[in-house]
């Protein structure tokens, strides 16, 4: 089990996105606190050491620390305004 910090510029970010796609945001949030990272990929370049995962047609983007079991969340967005 993980916890998961989401950040406050996130929570905005969350807010713009209609009531539906939160819906199936929040299920794929509490995925990564089961410890579910099927599907979810690395980050390359200037990202690395981030991971993304897919809600629909957003992206989750958060950073997993291992030692501690956290995920903080660094980004909710459309796919084509995340990076």
């Amino acid at each position: 089990m993980f916890k998961v910090i989401i950040q406050k510029y996130v929570l905005k970010e969350l807010q713009k996105i209609d009531k539906e796609n939160q819906q199936f945001i929040f299920n794929k949030i509490k995925d990564l606190e089961a410890g579910d990272f099927t599907g979810d990929k690395a980050l390359k370049g200037t990202h690395q050491g981030k991971f993304r995962k897919r809600a629909g047609n957003n992206k989750i983007v958060y950073l997993k620390e291992n030692d501690i079991l956290l995920i903080t969340l660094i980004r909710i967005a459309h796919r084509k305004e995340i990076y």
